[in-house]
């Protein structure tokens, strides 16, 4: 059951580690003040800690819905070009410091590096059986965490077994990034030696998703020949592998499939309001990406954001049996089924991102919208087998291999094989990750860490919109003695 990971008993959870979301600033005002002495004291205090770590993951499908309206896949939608001003904002490359949903990501990111380094920081207090699996998958949730810290806003504050507290942010400084991407290295290269290859809980992270976020990790660094070995390792000795179904790939009856290298661990069990989205136990993405007001068979209504653009459905090759998994066209959807009908929103394009929108069924909320137990497949076997194929291009290391990896892919969606070299093999490999992983939430940092976000991207600024601001708040919490980044 998927529950494994996100059910805990919430009155043991409280007592053992207050909720971060009323906090002022990065650091975390009011959590994290558990008298070490009454705690960590045995292994259930370390697995309530653990999974209060696993929890923050869940407030990242923020991180994926930006993600992709940031980039040339989608636009924002919405009801109005006043919907969420914060995602209109990024959508037309014109968010500011003060942008809210810029300083969500920032705030709940850092809440889980923290949540992290609480269990880090007493790593050695107390000695059980499975301490250094607990260890190791903490470590390597810290890495997740500064990882989209990284990508999002480059230099950001860096702690190590350590938390973060309050009046930290008089003297903590922005890290440059480099040293932030040397420690995500180093705690990935540790929670894969310490992580077992399967779990026998179900969303827990394994031996090969840290080395699958190692490897990318080295990617998005251009450290190609690092890239290669580690995620060839988890191709040829991983227990991963393509789906033979394509179709059923995001049907929630069929996740933690043995195509999934990592999964964000979502149910409906607990509800969200729009004043605290981040408590939701519901993937809240699902219901921003729904079909608005919409009444017919199979899907549920929504608020029509991160709508995809007619470019990248013609980024799909005649017989791709991915592109009607990966796009609802809704007119199409209409016409096929009488009793359909729906409202058409801000910027409507015809389609909607059919990976991440409202499947019918019953559900445990009244808060539908808010809460889907739709899990996010964080890294799919597809998705290593991409980056390796780029990192053996690339690297100039091996196009044979590169092609191999592709053409997995292709072959799975009734493809061809590409059989070209070189540049041309490297153009192929980008079309392939943008159509396999349309709605993911990687297209906009792909581009932008292969130079290409200034062609593509309406709107962009070299040299400022490769990263985000950091939340002005944030400056002045700090005393204004941090620099901003450059452009804003």
């Amino acid at each position: 059951m998927k529950n494994n990971i996100t059910k805990y008993s919430l009155i043991a959870f409280i007592s053992a580690f207050v909720a971060f979301s009323c906090s002022d600033s990065f650091v975390d005002v009011d959590s994290f003040n558990e008298d070490s002495e009454s705690f960590f004291n045995s292994e259930e205090d370390y697995e309530d800690a653990l999974i209060g770590a696993y929890d923050l993951l869940q407030s990242s499908y923020l991180n994926v819905l930006l993600g992709e309206i940031a980039s040339d896949n989608t636009v924002a939608g919405g009801e109005s070009a006043t919907d969420v001003p914060g995602i209109q904002e990024v959508d037309k490359m014109a968010h500011t410091p003060v942008n809210a949903q810029l300083r969500d990501i920032w705030t709940w990111m850092f809440a889980g590096v923290n949540r992290a380094n609480y269990i880090l920081e007493f790593k050695d207090k107390t000695d059980f059986p499975d301490r250094d699996k607990i260890i190791a998958e903490a470590t390597f949730l810290r890495a997740y965490f500064y990882f989209e810290l990284v990508k999002w806003f480059g230099d950001v504050p860096l702690a190590v077994d350590q938390r973060l507290l309050f009046g930290d942010q008089d003297v903590v400084d922005r890290t440059p990034k480099a040293e932030v991407y040397f420690q995500i290295e180093q705690d990935l290269i540790f929670a894969a030696a310490n992580l077992p290859v399967t779990q026998d809980k179900i969303g827990r992270v394994t031996k090969g998703a840290a080395q699958a976020l190692l490897g990318k990790v080295y990617l998005y660094q251009d450290k190609f020949p690092e890239a290669s070995v580690v995620l060839e390792e988890v191709i040829n000795n991983g227990p991963y592998d393509l789906l033979a179904d394509y179709s059923t790939m995001f049907e929630n009856d069929n996740e933690n499939n043995i195509e999934s290298v990592f999964e964000v661990q979502y149910t409906d069990e607990e509800g969200a309001g729009f004043d605290c989205l981040q408590c939701s136990e519901g993937n809240v993405a699902v219901g921003f990406n729904g079909i608005r007001n919409y009444s017919g068979p199979l899907f549920e209504s929504g608020f029509s954001f991160n709508v995809p653009r007619q470019e990248v459905v013609d980024e799909f090759e005649p017989g791709d049996t991915r592109k009607d998994v990966a796009i609802l066209d809704i007119e199409a959807w209409a016409a096929q089924n009488s009793d359909v009908s729906y409202t058409e929103g801000f910027e409507h394009t015809g389609y909607y991102n059919r990976k991440y929108i409202a499947r019918q069924g019953g559900l445990n909320t009244a808060d539908a919208n808010l809460t889907r137990p739709n899990n996010y497949r964080a890294i799919r076997f597809a998705d290593v087998l991409l980056m390796a194929a780029e990192a053996f291009n690339r690297g100039g290391i091996d196009d044979n291999k590169a092609q191999q990896f592709l053409n997995r892919v292709r072959n799975r969606a009734a493809l061809g094989d590409v059989t070209v070299t070189g540049s041309e093999l490297t153009t192929a490999i980008y079309k392939e990750r943008r159509v396999e992983l349309v709605g993911e939430g990687h297209h906009f940092f792909d581009l932008v860490r292969t130079g290409r976000a200034a062609q593509q991207i309406d709107g962009f600024t070299s040299g400022k919109n490769e990263i985000f601001p950091i939340p002005s708040i944030e400056i002045e919490l700090a005393g204004n003695r941090w620099a901003q980044n450059p452009g804003y």
